[in-house]
């Protein structure tokens, strides 16, 4: 696991995957947060943070991850798209 990356998703929803969601578990090493953490939680539904983890697999880089750790703290205090 790393500090950026698509969460790591339980066995129950793994199971209810459509195949391109699977992408998802192949494409990037699970962190502890990622793009739909700090850009929308649950405000968006499970595609789109799907298609948010595989733009972060495809555009991943120190910077990005920097961008998104910097992003973090802002976006959990703020309980922006939090239950």
């Amino acid at each position: 696991m790393s500090l950026v990356g698509p969460r790591p998703p339980v066995p129950y929803e793994v199971e209810a995957y459509a195949t391109w969601h699977r992408r998802r578990l192949l494409e990037a090493r699970p962190g502890i947060t990622g793009l739909w953490q700090v850009y929308g939680r649950s405000r968006i539904g499970f595609d789109d943070m799907v298609r948010l983890d595989l733009r972060y697999a495809r555009n991943c880089s120190p910077w990005l991850d920097l961008k998104i750790l910097v992003q973090t703290p802002r976006a959990v205090i703020a309980g922006d798209g939090a239950c």
